[in-house]
């Protein structure tokens, strides 16, 4: 028997978290919320909340640990994505970019070297583009064909 499909997302600071409720609403696909501290999410059946020990990397460990192929992970964390996609799971960025073992192993030697050059150069490098209407708007439309494709 297949597992059932869900959503699993990395809670800290995810800035479409009202997209995927409507997306899973509409859909009918349960929904949990991961993070390390106490967060607002709505009364819902399809709604769950896990809070996990503030360790190192707990949420991402119980996050990977929950990933199968019947599981969308939403994450902008690329050492994570890297586990779910391994662990089967369609992951997500906030932003509509789909990770896939194509495209991940490129992501992580990114971040590898960006860690790098922020550590010799300080902040001055920068970081991501700041979070823009397209990108919540190619969210949307990244969720939904991945839910689609595993309903089928």
């Amino acid at each position: 028997m297949n597992p059932p499909i869900r959503i699993l997302v990395d809670g800290d600071a995810c800035p479409v978290k009202d997209e995927i409720y409507k997306v899973a609403w509409r859909l009918e696909v349960p929904v949990t919320i991961v993070a390390n501290s106490h967060f607002r999410v709505p009364q819902h059946p399809l709604i769950d909340r896990v809070v996990v020990s503030d360790g190192f990397d707990a949420a991402d460990d119980w996050i990977a640990e929950q990933s199968n192929a019947a599981s969308v992970v939403v994450t902008a964390d690329i050492l994570l994505a890297d586990r779910c996609i391994k662990a089967g799971a369609t992951v997500l960025s906030p932003t509509g970019k789909p990770f896939t073992a194509n495209s991940i192993g490129a992501a992580v030697a990114t971040r590898a070297i960006m860690a790098d050059l922020r550590a010799g150069a300080g902040d001055s490098i920068g970081g991501p583009a700041p979070f823009a209407k397209a990108d919540r708007s190619r969210f949307l439309s990244a969720l939904d064909a991945a839910l689609v494709k595993l309903l089928r």
